[in-house]
């Protein structure tokens, strides 16, 4: 994969880090660790603009949002979930998913606060090891809830 679409893909571990996918989009963990389960949502062809989207890629958005929110609340109860779409450095219609948590939440061994409630999320995140995002991508695949 080259271009635009090969660079965000590559940049964002897309293919490692995947979680989820259906026939236009791709839910995979965000490398940096904004807060406990972020994520990057993303379009499966190369798009630069949300006006670019087709119908039927609407409509799958709607059925993976669903599955994001209710698999990410079963894993990890977050309070409220943000969803950024920026595209300011990175040109492929994508979101970042930042559930937000009011205290702080253990898992996996490690307290996770959320430093910026209520405010804006501060993307940079954390760094973690390729082993912890592994723990991570796994237990929210185990969590996995399709829409209903």
């Amino acid at each position: 994969m080259s271009g635009v679409l090969g660079d965000f893909s590559n940049k964002f571990k897309i293919e490692k880090l995947k979680i989820f996918e259906t026939k236009y989009w791709i839910w995979s963990l965000r490398p940096y660790q904004t807060t406990l389960g972020a994520g990057i949502l993303s379009l499966k062809r190369e798009c630069v603009a949300l006006s670019e989207l087709k119908s039927d890629e609407f409509c799958d958005l709607d059925n993976m949002i669903k599955v994001i929110e209710k698999t990410l609340k079963h894993a990890f109860n977050y309070d409220i979930i943000n969803y950024l779409m920026l595209m300011m450095i990175d040109k492929q219609v994508h979101y970042h998913i930042i559930p937000r948590y009011k205290a702080e939440v253990k898992y996996f061994k490690k307290l996770w606060t959320d430093s910026s409630w209520p405010g804006v999320p501060d993307l940079a995140g954390g760094t973690l090891s390729k082993d912890e995002l592994s723990e991570i991508c796994l237990y929210i695949k185990e969590n996995l809830i399709f829409n209903k």
